[in-house]
């Protein structure tokens, strides 16, 4: 549809955010909060074939994100019932009670809503996106539709920084390290190599080769923008030596990405979906 700007639009904070390629690492930086939530960690390890297929998922989930953000009304509606009606068939057994739940209970969408949203948001900002106060604040609220595809009430979301500090204040006494919680970390941080992507030979370059070391540096990095608490959860240092360690790296990251993005030839520069949907809105 001509014109279609979907859920946000250019004048959102959503897309001054999303334009960032350092929020991949928010990404990650969401998967190992959400793991330290016994029942959802539970309900993905049931559930999940991130195991056998790993970047398969990665692909999914990163393609659900992206349709959400720059998707036309249409794209972004059929995106979201798909993603409802997955979930409305799952459940899982919680290991510690023995009892079965579904895994699209609200209280477990919204733990998975806000800590993807605040990941997004503080690794932004780490990297050194410039927001103001009323800008975070935007972007909490205007997350809302997001929450609201997957089934949440808005009305039961936090939609400010204030209000997502109490929600994770609140939520502390029910987080754990878990046997799942500590095998996903650990799949996140050392997760098997592909033999191939896209065409192109893998496994034997980033077993043994730099790219390794390198991806185990921006998994520490993501470990280290977690919340002083959660790194503690993980048996980590909640240290503010170590906030700044992981900010400088983040930091690093996001200039070091910007300059390989500048190598690239142009059509590469911008991703897919961010580009028609600034062709929709009369942008180049």
């Amino acid at each position: 549809m001509s014109g279609d700007i979907g859920l946000f639009g250019p004048d959102s904070v959503t897309w001054k955010l999303h334009r960032e390629p350092i929020l991949m690492l928010g990404g990650l930086r969401s998967l190992y909060l959400q793991a330290l939530h016994p029942r959802a960690v539970a309900g993905i390890s049931q559930n999940s074939g991130y195991r056998a297929d790993p970047w398969g998922r990665l692909l999914r989930t990163s393609n659900y994100v992206g349709t959400v953000i720059y998707g036309s009304t249409d794209e972004v509606e059929l995106a979201a019932s798909r993603l409802r009606r997955l979930h409305a068939g799952m459940s899982a057994v919680d290991p510690a009670t023995g009892e079965r739940f579904r895994i699209d209970e609200p209280d477990l969408l919204r733990w998975v809503h806000v800590a993807e949203v605040e990941s997004f948001l503080t690794t932004a900002v780490r990297a050194g996106v410039r927001l103001t106060a009323d800008e975070v604040d935007g972007y909490y609220t205007e997350q809302l539709r997001s929450a609201e595809l997957v089934g949440l009430d808005p009305a039961t979301v936090p939609s400010t920084a204030a209000e997502v500090a109490a929600y994770f204040e609140a939520m502390r006494p029910e987080l754990s390290l878990t046997r799942d919680s500590a095998e996903t970390a650990l799949f996140l941080t050392v997760p098997p190599v592909p033999e191939h992507w896209g065409g192109l030979p893998l496994r034997l370059g980033l077993s043994l080769g730099p790219a390794r070391w390198a991806y185990l540096g921006v998994a520490g990095t993501a470990i280290g923008l977690l919340p002083g608490w959660a790194r503690k959860i993980y048996g980590g240092l909640g240290w503010p030596t170590t906030d700044l360690a992981a900010a400088l790296s983040v930091r690093g990251l996001r200039a070091l990405i910007a300059t390989v993005m500048a190598t690239l030839p142009k059509q590469y520069q911008m991703a897919p979906l961010r580009r028609e949907a600034m062709e929709r809105a009369g942008l180049t």
